[in-house]
Parts: C-alpha cells; structure tokens; sequence
C-alpha cells in the first residue's frame, strides 16, 4: 500500500515540526517507504490528503492534533462520497487534545501513535455530517470523527484556541483554565433541538455536545458510552447551571460521571438539528468542531454509518 503522511508541523507549539524528520523514520520503519505532505495553514491537510487520494494512495496518516486530523477526514470526502472507498486513515496525535485517539485506548506519545497504526487492526467507524453556518452567516458543511458540540463549549474552544500561553502547558490545562473562565461569563441560551422523532423542545443549555467519540476538551469524558461504529449519535445535553455549579460539575466531566447528574440528558439519534430561538438572535451560539470553532447555529448533523476505516 502506498502511504502519505500528512503532518502538521506547528501542532504542539511547533514541536511536530522540530520532530518531523524523526517521527517520519519511526513510521518508514515499521511500516515501509512513505511520501510526506507538510501543512502550512488552515486546509492544507484536507487539500493535501484530498490529493493524495486522487492520485492513488491507499492510506493516509493524519501527524498532528485533533484539528488536524478532522482536516485529513474531510479530504476523503468530495461533496459527501468518498473519494476512494478502499482508503484507510492512521493518525499520530502529537496536539494540545488528542482526544480522539482516547476513545481507541491508544496512549499518548508518538511511539504510541506509530504503534497504534503498525500493530493495530483495520476498524470500520461512523463519522458525523454537520451542516452550519460561519460566522458571516454563509451555509458551510464539514465532516467529523470525533465530537461537535455548541454553548459554553464553543466559547471555551475559542477561547482556548487564542489562548497560546496556556496551550503551551498542555491541553487538559488549557481547556481547564479556559473553561473556569468562560464559565464565569457564559450566560446559557435557549435553542430548539430535535433528535431524530424522540425529542424535539426548546432547551436552555449550557453545552449540547453531539458525540461519535467518547472525550473532548483535552481529556474531558462527556459521552462515556458513545460508539464510533453504532450508526448512532450520543447526544448529552447539558442544561442551565449556575456558575459555581458548572465548576464544581467539571471533575465529574472527566470521569465520566456527569451523566447520572439529573440536569443532564443523553439522548441517542441518527439526525440532530439545533436552531436559535428569537431570544437568541443576534446572540450567536458559537459551534465546536474536533477542536475548532468554525461557526454558529443553526446546524443539522447526520451520522454516516460505517464511513471511514481506520487503523489503530
């Protein structure tokens, strides 16, 4: 099989970029000769990976951080078909989260990464569609593997993104730090979600996350029984809180234990639609994707069952 590596070279503060050649070698070694597409911005990866599989290679190594790798995932896609069906996707996390590679029990560390890919087994997964709006307000779509959420949790991954001092301290501090912060400020908004035909209602919310993955927010476990080959969403919805409350609640995100919280709802579904209310006009209920806030409600996601196969 013929094998593109597709690394971000500024992810973990740039040290990706330090280590390139070296983790390049680590791969070529176990796996054999690879060709290497280097990142120099917002796209690329998708651009590059898009490309690479127009030209007929058969796997693609995501080198980078979650946002990275949502980047490669949509190069496998052209407008919602796959680009080439027999294609398999390996990812190195070297990033601030690393979320997605959790869900998979693959440690931290690049050699952990490479492991992962050489040693492990070829795994079908579902991924999310998301059809939304950008800040402008123009109608965008994006493909996921991970988790996309809206609330508090956008403010937060905004916030997070522009923060480079606490990134350079590691993520799980980032979205810690950040998340108390935005916490403080945050006011919950009212919007109308609808599951697929088992739930529909306006819900004032602090976070609706939409859950392929099991973790997001450096490390946070939000959908502790969430599947990426189930054909289905988990939907955790997270209602109004109060500040103290919302801080106090954050340890029992990372263990996983939110869910028996009565204030918190899960709900699982194929189709998710999220809307403003005319309360929240002009209000914008910020988006997260993968680690990236790429825009607003109102948003539909679908799930795509059995999409992308991966190795790890």
């Amino acid at each position: 099989m013929s094998t593109m590596v597709v690394l971000n070279p500024h992810s973990a503060s740039g040290r990706t970029g330090r280590e390139a050649k070296d983790i390049v070698r680590k791969i070529a070694v176990r796996i054999g000769p690879v060709s290497l597409g280097l990142t120099t911005g917002p796209g690329d990866a998708t651009r590059i990976t898009a490309k690479a599989l127009a030209e007929g290679y058969d796997q693609i190594i995501a080198v980078g951080g979650d946002g990275t790798l949502n980047e490669v995932i949509n190069g496998f896609f052209r407008q919602g078909e796959a680009i080439n069906p027999a294609s398999v996707l390996g990812f190195v996390m070297t990033g601030t989260g690393g979320d997605f590679r959790k869900t998979f029990g693959i440690a931290p560390g690049i050699d952990a990464g490479v492991k992962g890919f050489a040693e492990g087994r070829l795994r079908r997964i579902d991924l999310g569609h998301l059809s939304f709006v950008d800040e402008a307000g123009a109608p965008r779509t994006r493909v996921f593997g991970n988790i996309s959420s809206f609330g508090l949790s956008g403010a937060v991954t905004r916030s997070v993104n522009r923060a480079r001092v606490s990134k350079i301290l590691g993520g799980s501090f980032a979205f810690a730090f950040n998340s108390a912060h935005a916490m403080m400020r945050y006011k919950a908004k009212p919007v109308r979600l609808k599951v697929d035909t088992i739930f529909d209602d306006v819900v004032t919310v602090s976070t609706v996350a939409v859950c392929n993955g099991q973790y997001f927010g450096g490390g946070m476990r939000i959908a502790p029984d969430a599947r990426p080959d189930d054909g289905e969403f988990d939907v955790i919805v997270m209602g109004e809180a109060k500040p103290r409350e919302l801080l106090r609640g954050m340890r029992e995100i990372y263990r996983g234990e939110h869910i028996r919280n009565p204030a918190v709802k899960v709900l699982r579904g194929q189709t998710v639609i999220a809307a403003p209310v005319e309360e929240t006009m002009g209000k914008a209920v910020l988006l997260e994707v993968d680690g990236e806030t790429p825009g607003r409600l109102p948003a539909t996601f679908q799930i795509m069952p059995q999409a992308l196969t991966i190795r790890c």
